[in-house]
């Protein structure tokens, strides 16, 4: 008598013997029915989900069964046990994770992926520095050591100051003690536990060792599951850290747009490796941060919340005043003789005053394209508002099949790609300038206009087979009327 009634999905294991006992097939399941109590086994291809518009149903039914209406009352009332059960143990969940950082596994040197390597060099590659083991802190920041100065980490069985050597925290570990700390609006944060002074070594930024293809596979399917939270970092041109399922406590230090750490690419044992170092002094108790550097593309933007006075308000745009590194400083105190040189006018690129489409001013949009002048009306691009972020024009791209352009009508924004430009463009009479089949080669400026105008001025500029020369004075007037 009806199409569905409402039920519990129960553990076979906690139902009746007798139930338990009735013949089943495998992937059947029991089920407990609502106002009758019976129980029942059956499939998945048997039940679909319950909703609360369902407790509805029976309303205005006339002849409903009297235990039909009494088994959506349970299973309205069943439904709202179960939703509030689900709400107490999310809203313990979240209580929990406020207490500790998501789960991660620590490890702590870099994990290789896939088919990517970690290079190990031959000792005889490996540069040796000049350093003493009689110097005072051989290879230490405040020596000279060449290595130190390049960013190569010294090899205990190369370097010369054999135990006493200071350049060696990358393989050593030699980090200073921190503590992960709950920060307000930024999530989880790394503070320094000690005092660190400008230019020591706070850790290394370790991960898993993945490749470009990979880093898309997982940026795509954390976008999937609203993932907002990553930890990728660029090594090599080939090679990407990402320290969110494996990595150490350096995972955990906070963007800032007026950071206090910044990351060092070293070369150690032949491989490359990230390293974080201090910018200036820091007292024990403070929290650690780098700038994330983020590449944001199109209007993917993530609003920044460092707090500092200088922030941009969102992650991977420049701060309004950069922190100057001490690098830079040596690079202008090493600039004593500045040599004088020509200074080069910048170019400033201008745009036409006039729709490249219907040949008409007002207000235009101009194309972004290096060297390019094209204007646009909205109306003609079929848009209802400007586009946003950086835009190209259409006369730079195929109009048949959207790829990149090779050949361009010099009088419309046409243009055709290597696989479509064969027949399309003939030369014009004016400048040999080439131009597509809407135009006349013989006067093609005079057809830059909307296509339902070009067809009229095809027409006026056709020549006559009869007629003395007046009647083709008449027609080039005309002609120019039409312009």
């Amino acid at each position: 008598m009806c199409r569905w009634w409402p039920a519990e999905i129960c553990n076979p294991r906690l139902v009746p013997s007798n139930i338990q006992s009735l013949k089943h097939d495998i992937g059947d399941f029991p089920v407990f029915f609502f106002g009758s109590h019976d129980y029942y086994w059956i499939n998945q291809g048997r039940v679909f989900p319950y909703v609360e518009s369902d407790k509805n149903f029976a309303e205005g039914q006339v002849g409903i069964n009297k235990t039909f209406k009494k088994a959506l009352e349970e299973a309205a009332k069943r439904f709202q046990e179960l939703k509030a059960q689900r709400e107490t143990k999310e809203a313990l969940e979240q209580e929990r994770n406020s207490r500790r950082p998501p789960p991660y596994k620590l490890i702590k040197s870099n994990k290789p992926v896939g088919k990517v390597q970690v290079h190990v060099a031959d000792l005889s590659e490996i540069p040796r520095c000049s350093c003493r083991p009689t110097d005072e802190r051989p290879c230490s920041q405040d020596s000279q050591c060449l290595n130190r100065m390049l960013q190569y980490e010294c090899h205990p069985q190369v370097c010369p100051a054999g135990d006493c050597c200071h350049n060696q925290c990358f393989s050593k570990r030699l980090y200073p003690d921190t503590e992960v700390i709950k920060t307000t609006g930024r999530g989880w944060g790394l503070k320094t536990k000690q005092d660190l002074r400008k230019g020591d070594f706070v850790m290394e930024y370790v991960g898993e060792l993945i490749d470009s293809e990979e880093c898309k596979q997982r940026i795509r399917h954390a976008n999937e599951n609203d993932v907002t939270n990553f930890y990728m970092l660029t090594l090599t041109k080939d090679r990407v850290i990402d320290a969110g399922p494996k990595g150490n406590l350096s995972r955990f230090m906070n963007h800032s747009c007026s950071p206090n750490c910044e990351t060092q690419k070293w070369t150690v044992n032949g491989d490359v490796r990230i390293g974080l170092f201090t910018l200036c002094d820091i007292a024990a108790d403070t929290e650690l941060t780098f700038n994330y550097n983020l590449d944001c593309l199109g209007n993917g933007r993530t609003s920044c919340h460092c707090g500092s006075e200088n922030c941009s308000g969102f992650l991977g745009v420049k701060p309004k005043s950069a922190v100057v590194t001490e690098r830079e400083e040596k690079v202008r105190n090493a600039k004593l003789k500045p040599k004088k040189r020509k200074l080069k006018t910048e170019s400033k690129q201008t745009h036409e005053y006039y729709c490249y489409c219907c040949g008409e001013a007002g207000e235009l949009v101009m194309c972004d394209k290096k060297d390019c002048p094209k204007a646009y009306h909205l109306l003609c691009l079929n848009l209802t508002k400007p586009p946003y972020g950086r835009w190209e024009c259409p006369w730079h791209q195929c109009s048949m099949c959207q790829r990149a352009a090779t050949s361009f009508c010099h009088f419309c924004p046409a243009s055709f790609c290597r696989e479509h430009e064969r027949g399309q463009l003939v030369m014009s009479a004016l400048d040999n300038r080439p131009c597509c089949s809407n135009h006349d080669p013989q006067r093609p400026l005079g057809l830059q206009a909307s296509p339902s105008q070009v067809t009229v001025k095809k027409e006026v500029l056709e020549p006559r087979e009869e007629g003395d020369d007046n009647e083709e004075e008449e027609d080039d007037d005309e002609g120019e009327e039409g312009e």
